[in-house]
């Protein structure tokens, strides 16, 4: 086997050693500087002729830097003759930017993923796609892995009384309803309306919540608005308990001072993102389930049993 390497960009170091630790190999060396007038330069610090290399690099916030990093250290890895580049990318920034909703728009997620082919990634690993078809996007193989198998554990272990899952939105069905039968439970539809970015209006519970500890099941959560919104509409219709789940935790704008909303009862998260510490917030690491992925790839392994 020629062998593989596993680099960190900037806004996932930590991630990346925990990875590393997992796999039992170093994290490859690479300097990342930025000149006075904020332009990044690369430095590859090792040789990686005939590796196989991962890349690991979130592009959340500050996203416009995050995305060129990953794109300029391919680049250096392309240049030194690497045999194949995988970006895994815990959050996929630009995500939401998947459609045209409105006249004259972009389809940003699109131009972000033709801008991973141009700078010669050959496959991307990531979690729980805002948008499952985004991975049409690309004419390079995408993973896409499910943070329900890391989350499912934790609510078990919760021992709730009374649980049933919640879909914040009609768009969150299909995930709120994976989750649901993986746990074995009913499912109820917050039906709400959003009048402009980061801002709703929840409007009526569709289902019977009365009684019961609500899970509320997301792909991630921004400023929180919609998630306090919506336990404070289920806790209204007679929900003992709301806690939410959501793989991606940006956390941008009022997103802390509206977690101190007594409305909802806890956040669990992943480890995509770099957080900050809260009484409501709790994090499970997905880094495990890339180390798996990881090996899986590079032995030419299955990636889907992960989730059969």
């Amino acid at each position: 086997m020629r062998g593989y390497k596993i680099f960190a960009g900037s806004s996932s170091i930590d991630f990346a050693q925990e990875v590393c630790k997992s796999l039992d190999v170093p994290l490859a060396k690479a300097d990342v500087k930025r000149f006075s007038d904020g332009e990044i330069s690369v430095q590859i610090a090792e040789s990686v002729r005939g590796r196989d290399v991962f890349i690991v690099q979130s592009t959340g916030a500050p996203s416009n830097d995050n995305l060129m990093e990953l794109l300029i250290m391919t680049d250096a890895l392309r240049r030194s003759s690497a045999s194949s580049i995988t970006a895994v990318v815990p959050y996929y920034g630009y995500a939401r930017q998947d459609r045209k909703a409105a006249p004259r728009v972009p389809i940003t997620a699109k131009l972000v993923a033709d801008l991973y082919e141009t700078a010669g990634i050959d496959r991307v690993v990531t979690i729980d796609l805002h948008a499952g078809q985004i991975q049409g996007f690309f004419n390079i193989p995408v993973d896409n892995l499910y943070g329900s198998i890391i989350f499912k554990e934790y609510v078990q272990s919760k021992n709730l009384p009374n649980p049933i899952i919640a879909s914040p939105d009609i768009g969150g069905v299909a995930r709120a309803r994976y989750f649901a039968q993986q746990l074995g439970l009913e499912m109820v539809i917050v039906d709400k309306r959003r009048e402009k970015a980061n801002e709703s209006e929840v409007m009526n519970i569709i289902g019977n919540v009365e009684g019961k500890d609500v899970i509320i099941v997301d792909d991630m959560v921004d400023t929180a608005g919609t998630m306090v919104k919506a336990a404070a509409a289920l806790k209204a219709q007679g929900a003992t308990s709301v806690m939410a789940i959501a793989t991606h935790g940006v956390l941008s704008g009022k997103a802390y001072s509206n977690l101190d909303s007594d409305s909802l009862d806890e956040l669990c998260i992943s480890n995509t993102l770099v957080t900050k510490p809260h009484d409501t917030i709790t994090v499970l690491s997905v880094a495990p389930l890339f180390a798996e992925v990881i090996r899986r790839v590079y032995h030419n392994e299955s990636v889907n049993s992960l989730f059969a």
